[in-house]
Parts: C-alpha cells; structure tokens; sequence
C-alpha cells in the first residue's frame, strides 16, 4: 500500500510522521495475520493519512475520521484527534469512568480503529463495498471491531474497552438503541448525532463477541461459514433472529 499525506504543512507532516511509522510497522504484522488466518488477498491500494478535519470536511462528509473503500483507507494518526472524538460520544454527560479510558488512550486503540478498516477488505465478507450492504452490515462492522480489538490489543486492554463500550451502551440505549441493529446502515450515517451512528457500533461487536465467544466457543471461522449458510439460503430470516441476538 502507498502512504499518502494530505496535511495542511510540512510541520503538521513531520509532528505525526513517527505515529504513522509505529502504525504502518503494526499494520504490516496485522495484515500477515489476516492473510494467514483469514485469506486477505485484496489490499487497498493506499492510505490517506490527514488530520480528522480533513477526512470528515474534505475527503468525506462522514463524522468519522477512519474509513475505507475499494481503492484507499482514509486515516486519522492523530492521538487527539481520537480523544477528542471519543469524549464527544458522552454528550456533555459526565461519566469519570468513560471520560479517563478516552482521555488516556494511546497509539494502540488508533491502531485498532487502523486495523478495523484493513479487515473490511477481508473476502470473506459477502457484500463488496459498492454493494448495498443490506441486512448483514452489523455483521461486517461487529467483525471488524472484534477483530481488529480482540487480535492487536491485550487481554486488559481488550476487556477495558468491552467495558467502557457497555457502558455506553447503557448510558445511551434507551435515547439511541431501540433500533434492530438489522437497521444498521438504513440512514444511520446520516444521523445528526454521532452518539446515535456509534453506538450501532457498539452493540454490533457486543453482538459479535456474544457469538463468538459465548456460542461457538471463539471459533471464527464457524461464525463466517454460518454467515455463508445464511446467505445461500437468501436471506429468509434477518440475521439478528438467524444468530439469536435480536435482543442485542
């Protein structure tokens, strides 16, 4: 993949550049496992590195300042670009839990956020990124958030994060959460509050955890070839019922 700067100076280039090193020297280690364990053959052909203002302003109107597709990833590197964002998940509630894990958060959750959209090009994910992406977008974004959290981060870190999400969860279900994550992609992005696109999100891996881990006994690959079975059978029940996590 080719690296791409698109930073406002010289001096905002060269402030970042040694993160952007740390993360592509981590998403090299992180893309061989995917190639071994999951058959990645299908890069991007570049990433964009810029700051969140550019990638949500300039290169596209979406809230988040990390996403994919065919062709290139668009990525903030920028430590305080992402706590910044994160804190503006609570709303101006207050939370010292919730606002310390965000307020602290290092290279290593950027890296995962990295990590979540070299996993959107996985093939084994059904729907390509010109598709619609109907019915089963929970699915690939709970993935790529399970993945790209439970394979970089430490088992601390990761049972933090699970943490700190469920929480969120919590705090914002009832004001954002009564939608089947079946929904998730039908106008959610265009949501006017960031709060009620992530937390599609966050129910998404807790949903994918929950398979994962509590019904198939970690075996990913069951999960996927489950998710095919689903798919060739077209698509008869929506996959929330067809997974038994309807009430996620």
């Amino acid at each position: 993949m080719k690296n791409i700067y698109a930073f406002e100076s010289v001096e905002e280039l060269q402030a970042y550049s040694k993160d952007i090193e740390q993360l592509n020297k981590k998403l090299v280690a992180y893309q061989a496992l995917l190639e071994k364990e999951f058959g990645l053959d299908d890069l991007p052909k570049a990433i964009v590195w810029t700051s969140k203002e550019n990638a949500t302003t300039i290169f596209s109107n979406t809230p988040v300042p990390a996403y994919t597709n065919d062709v290139r990833i668009c990525m903030s590197p920028i430590v305080q670009d992402w706590r910044e964002f994160h804190l503006a998940q609570l709303e101006g509630q207050r939370n010292e839990r919730i606002e310390k894990y965000y307020s602290e958060i290092t290279l290593d959750h950027v890296f995962c956020i990295l990590a979540h959209e070299l996993t959107h090009h996985l093939q084994l994910f059904i729907d390509d990124f010109d598709d619609g992406r109907k019915n089963s977008i929970w699915f690939e974004e709970g993935m790529c958030e399970y993945l790209s959290q439970k394979l970089t981060l430490s088992a601390e870190q990761y049972e933090e994060l699970v943490a700190v999400e469920g929480k969120l969860i919590e705090l914002f279900t009832e004001k954002y959460g009564q939608h089947s994550l079946d929904e998730f992609g039908k106008g959610s992005y265009e949501a006017t509050s960031l709060t009620a696109i992530m937390i599609y999100y966050w129910r998404s891996s807790k949903a994918i955890k929950y398979i994962v881990e509590d019904c198939y006994g970690g075996d990913i690959h069951k999960v996927f070839a489950l998710y095919y079975e689903w798919d060739k059978a077209g698509r008869t029940v929506p996959l929330t019922e067809y997974f038994g996590v309807t009430a996620l």
